[in-house]
């Protein structure tokens, strides 16, 4: 009885900060489209309109005036929490929607391109982490060189498909070796992630690592009962919120544990949708998918936008950090283009199709701005190398489109579409 009149007392205030998030809820989401739009007619993902929506409303410009208004500090961690569930269900839409089929009848060409495509960023990219390491001091030197290694590995499997998907090489044997690669190249990403952490909380709370056996144990015996679920729905022709229902409490509760076990949520997301059965399940697989991807892409991550962009200050870049950019940008295109051409030169491809493909495999947008921003919250990189990443993953990603019109004209992938024409389809996932 006592707390009411308190309550009372504070009801203001706490209308006000329902306000001010609601207006700021809109107002993301009328940025993000407008700025997604633009994108496309700029013949650009829509992520990258999104990016620049959340960059332009952060430090960049007036020095931080226009976000300190627009998105007061007492509004930003429930932003931040609300960006935090978004990058959950796109985690979890990643590994729900790696398709193993896809590796069927080429893993000679997938592992040479995904060795070509890792191995050379990784080592190259650990080499400049160690020059930069000296201007960019973080709390545990090693951990944040291998972070970088792994970063600058990344290829966005979600915005490559749908670059494949716009420019008509989903039907293709290059599309669907593209994105076989990136989902083998995405998968050794998260986990190598997963191993800095750990090494990065080595000293923060060790015990808890002892439960990840039991993790890594009792994630795959959720399988079956989870199968038996899903196919009395997809058999019944019941809603897919029956699935969800048990579906997102146990993605909930994977990200959490990884979480608590000094592991970042991400990776429990991840894992969680990766091992997640799907085959002659799809129907519920659809809706599943449709379903996340609602409540995810529509709202929760162009709020992540926001939150990752609020922490870009591209005013303070002067002649020292655009020398490091150069070199970041250097190191990433060229080591990944690089290995991946030589690979698939090595397996017999033709020097257009294997261009075409090193080019693709250079896209990082979405997916490097989330292991960026894990591995800011985890204090693997300062603010200024943080963005300079940001800013490499919005250029190589833009470059993408014009490079593969120059390397690939329509011509091309014209007559790859009808060489492939006679070929399987393959399922790929299509969601930006």
């Amino acid at each position: 009885m006592r707390r009411f009149p308190l309550q009372m007392g504070n009801s203001s205030m706490a209308t006000d900060h329902v306000v001010i998030l609601l207006l700021d809820l809109a107002l993301i989401c009328v940025g993000s489209r407008l700025l997604g739009g633009l994108a496309r007619r700029l013949n650009q993902p829509a992520v990258i309109g999104e990016i620049i929506s959340g960059v332009l409303m952060g430090p960049t410009l007036l020095h931080g005036a226009v976000g300190d208004t627009l998105f007061p500090q007492e509004i930003r961690p429930h932003l931040a929490a609300l960006a935090s569930l978004g990058v959950v269900l796109f985690m979890f839409a990643v590994g729900f929607e790696l398709d193993h089929r896809l590796l069927r009848g080429k893993r000679r060409a997938i592992a040479a391109v995904s060795i070509g495509s890792v191995v050379p960023t990784f080592a190259l990219g650990v080499l400049v982490a160690w020059h930069l390491a000296s201007g960019h001091p973080t709390g545990d030197r090693i951990s944040s060189i291998l972070f970088l290694g792994v970063a600058m590995s990344v290829t966005a499997l979600p915005v490559l498909a749908r670059i494949l998907h716009d420019r008509g090489l989903n039907r293709t044997a290059v599309g669907s070796l593209a994105v076989s690669c990136a989902a083998v190249t995405d998968a050794l990403a998260w986990m190598t992630l997963a191993v800095v952490t750990m090494l990065a909380n080595r000293d923060s709370q060790q015990w808890r690592m002892a439960f990840i056996p039991v993790f890594v144990a009792l994630l795959p015996a959720f399988r079956p009962l989870a199968r038996r679920l899903m196919a009395r729905t997809e058999h019944s022709g019941g809603s897919a919120w029956e699935p969800l229902a048990f579906v997102l409490p146990g993605l909930l509760l994977s990200a959490a544990w990884t979480e608590w076990m000094g592991l970042h949520y991400i990776i429990g997301a991840f894992l969680f949708g990766l091992l997640l059965p799907k085959d002659g399940l799809p129907r519920v697989r659809f809706e599943i998918e449709d379903a996340v991807h609602k409540m995810g892409t529509s709202l929760l991550l162009p709020v992540f936008f926001v939150i990752a962009g609020l922490k870009v200050d591209l005013s303070r870049i002067g002649a020292g950090e655009l020398g490091d950019f150069a070199l970041i940008m250097l190191v990433a295109v060229s080591s990944k283009f690089g290995g991946v051409f030589l690979a698939a030169r090595a397996v017999g491809m033709d020097r257009t199709r294997a261009a075409a493909l090193g080019t693709l495999m250079n896209t990082r947008g979405l997916t490097e701005l989330v292991m960026l921003s894990a591995g800011l919250g985890l204090g693997l990189l300062d603010q200024e190398l943080y963005s300079l990443m940001v800013l490499m993953a919005v250029f190589t990603t833009v470059l993408t489109g014009p490079l593969l019109r120059l390397l690939y004209p329509r011509h091309a992938i014209a007559a790859e579409v009808e060489r492939s024409a006679p070929a399987e389809s393959e399922a790929a996932p299509s969601r930006p």
